[in-house]
């Protein structure tokens, strides 16, 4: 039997096991100490998500539930609320609708547009009878809606206005399913003339509501194991994958996230606000806001517009807000502004703009230096065990409030998550924000959360904390990447176990097959086991990346279709979780850059060629056709260039004897250069 080791707010529950049969070994099995008597127990009451909002519109009928900014004149105003009984009206009529329509219990019906009130509404119609919400986005890629509509088989579509003309470049195909248009928002006279040529039915969402308004049918009955949503995700290569997420899976997760919550003293509340702008066609937002259903909370709607984000934030006043790191990464930028030129001066929210990018070291020295004692002082106490809200009260409420003013000013949990978050960026919020700062981590597989930091514990900073109460974890080693699992340090694959995980890969049992052996998923994500119990991601198995946005990257399959243009011989791509973009070697050809060159009156061998900024240009605009062309997603795309006249070789072990890329090796031999073109982009 393999090695095990004492971990704190770890829990031990079978030993690990050296490797038989040409299986790779693996570790212990762990899950939390907030489980050491046992994952939490089914709330009574709930098997489905129907019934989690059921539930709380039956107890807190007149609670706020969804709201939306007011635009009067051109101009958003305060936010106007839905109540719980008036959305679950709303959600009934919606049904009845449906139902109306000919949808029964295991129908499909897509979902496609920005978070609004008319999207849950939907949502919750679906869960009210058993029908599979299928979320669609055009962010996988050219084709996807189309993809997505016809591989789910999608019966109706409600649609954001603006996305009508993406469905109906789509009928030509996804019209053998798609029977069903309505639109959240008006439909022209020319669109209603697209769909009645191919057969289809549109409505206005006012329209469609009264299509069911004299008819009554009955909730059919739902189980747990049914499926609730099909929610497409990126894969390595080909076409989206269909992950099948049951009822289980999420509420189980709910049961798991609220006894984590319990265990840190942070319970949410029907006096929690939520500002909704993740998109709710992934799971990290689907749960967040499912979490807050279940608590009969309240969730307002952003204006889909990132650079009014700040603005909305500043009149909803949530109580907690989640983010991706690049989401985070410009607030910390616009903090640093605030503080370089805004304290004491003018209003946080106008100086915080998310789209700033640089900082500003103009501003009084003097209040400067108040800042940065106050902030030294403040993370000084909180590495001696203080409580974030115990370790400097003086300094936040006479600096550090300012900064909390900048999110409304009553944020007290903020979660990030779809992507590592830089260290320095998570330790600087946890200070100044007067904030939990916690970072998680999941998959659509996992139903989001399989791990989060816990408050107050600075030793967590760049991990993602330990396992949520209801799933067991351990890792497996991976041999051909030298990770051990139980080793001194143990690495390895994390591997996971539990009610959360996904019912399968929609119509591919291959793939399903794939990732689930024995009982446990296979995230393909390289974990370490930390000494207090908390696991810290250093690597992916396969050559696939993700991105600071949340963005999946297939890089083997960039490569091969960066590869066709005819100037290149060879690229290597690189990209990692802490950057929102791609940077590239290229091995450019050495007769095609000298007439290029010759042609535009430019001089030098070809050394001196690969160092011209104009020739990288110039590179780096061919790659950009051919990305254009082969319809390339916009994260895709490469941002910057170095051209390297010495090819890839096996001498400098870049290569393997059968010419594949040593990425580790080409990621250390080039290392600086990688860091170089990424400064030269910001």
């Amino acid at each position: 039997m393999g090695s095990s080791r004492e971990m704190k707010h770890l829990v031990e529950v079978e030993k690990g096991q050296e490797a038989i049969d040409g299986r790779p070994s693996v570790g212990p099995v762990y899950r939390s100490a907030f489980a050491k008597d046992g994952f939490p127990p089914p709330v009574p009451g709930i098997d489905s998500c129907w019934d989690i909002f059921r539930l709380s519109a039956e107890k807190f009928p007149g609670r706020n539930m969804l709201g939306r900014r007011e635009v009067v004149d051109g101009k958003a105003g305060k936010y106007v609320w839905m109540t719980y009984k008036e959305v679950y009206d709303t959600v009934i009529k919606l049904g009845a609708s449906l139902r109306s329509c000919g949808i029964e219990q295991g129908g499909r019906c897509g979902i496609y547009g920005a978070n609004c009130t008319e999207w849950v509404i939907s949502m919750e119609a679906c869960n009210a009878h058993g029908i599979h919400c299928v979320p669609l986005y055009d962010t996988l890629g050219a084709g996807a809606v189309e993809f997505i509509l016809c591989h789910a088989e999608v019966q109706i579509a409600f649609v954001e206005e603006k996305k009508i003309a993406e469905v109906l470049k789509t009928l030509h195909v996804s019209s053998q399913f798609l029977k069903t248009i309505v639109s959240f928002g008006k439909v022209t006279s020319e669109q209603r003339e697209v769909v009645e040529k191919s057969g289809l039915a549109i409505f206005e969402w006012d329209e469609f509501l009264l299509l069911g308004c004299d008819k009554q049918f009955d909730l059919p009955t739902k189980k747990k194991d049914d499926v609730c949503t099909i929610m497409y995700t990126s894969g390595t290569t080909g076409d989206p994958k269909g992950v099948l997420i049951s009822n289980k899976s999420i509420i189980t997760l709910i049961s798991g996230i609220d006894r984590f919550l319990l265990g840190v003293n942070e319970q949410l509340t029907e006096d929690d606000i939520y500002i909704s702008y993740l998109p709710l066609a992934h799971i990290f937002d689907r749960v967040i806001e499912e979490m807050f259903i279940y608590r009969a909370a309240s969730i307002g709607f952003w204006r889909g517009d990132i650079k009014l984000l700040v603005e909305d934030i500043g009149e909803l006043k949530p109580t907690v807000f989640c983010a991706v790191p690049r989401v985070l990464d410009r607030i910390f930028t616009g903090f640093l502004l605030w503080v370089s030129i805004a304290y004491y001066i003018g209003s946080p929210c106008k100086c915080m703009e998310l789209r700033l990018q640089t900082k500003i070291s103009t501003g009084g020295k003097l209040k400067q230096t108040l800042f940065n004692l106050s902030y030294k002082y403040k993370l000084h106490n909180m590495a001696r065990g203080s409580r974030h809200d115990e370790a400097a009260r003086i300094c936040d409420r006479l600096v550090f409030n300012k900064v909390k003013d900048g999110l409304g000013g009553n944020v007290r949990l903020i979660l990030s998550g779809a992507a590592p978050l830089a260290t320095h960026v998570e330790q600087f919020l946890r200070v100044v924000t007067c904030a939990h700062v916690l970072q998680g981590y999941g998959l659509t597989e996992t139903c989001a959360g399989t791990f989060v930091s816990l408050p107050n514990d600075l030793s967590m900073l760049g991990t993602v904390g330990p396992p949520v109460a209801n799933v067991d974890v351990r890792l497996e080693s991976v041999p051909e990447m030298n990770y051990d699992a139980l080793s001194e340090v143990p690495r390895g694959e994390i591997c996971i176990r539990g009610d959360t995980l996904f019912s399968g890969y929609h119509k591919r049992e291959d793939l399903t097959e794939e990732v689930m052996l024995d009982g446990w998923f296979h995230t393909g994500d390289i974990g370490e086991w930390q000494p207090d119990g908390s696991m810290k991601i250093i690597d992916r198995k396969k050559n696939i990346f993700k991105l600071s946005q949340g963005e999946y990257v297939a890089v083997e399959n960039l490569e091969n279709i960066y590869g066709l243009v005819h100037d290149i011989d060879s690229i290597w791509i690189y990209g990692n979780s802490f950057e929102s973009a791609l940077v590239a070697i290229v091995n450019p050809n050495m007769q095609a850059l000298e007439h290029w060159a010759q042609m535009n009156g430019t001089s030098g061998d070809f050394a001196s060629l690969c160092q011209n900024s104009k020739a990288k240009e110039y590179i780096l605009g061919e790659l950009t056709k051919i990305g254009k062309e082969k319809k390339l997603k916009g994260f895709e795309f490469i941002k910057a260039v170095h051209l390297d006249p010495v090819p890839f070789d096996m001498e400098r072990d870049l290569l393997t004897p059968t010419y594949k890329k040593k990425r580790p090796q080409l990621l250390k031999y080039y290392e600086s250069v990688i860091d170089d073109l990424y400064k030269s982009l910001k």
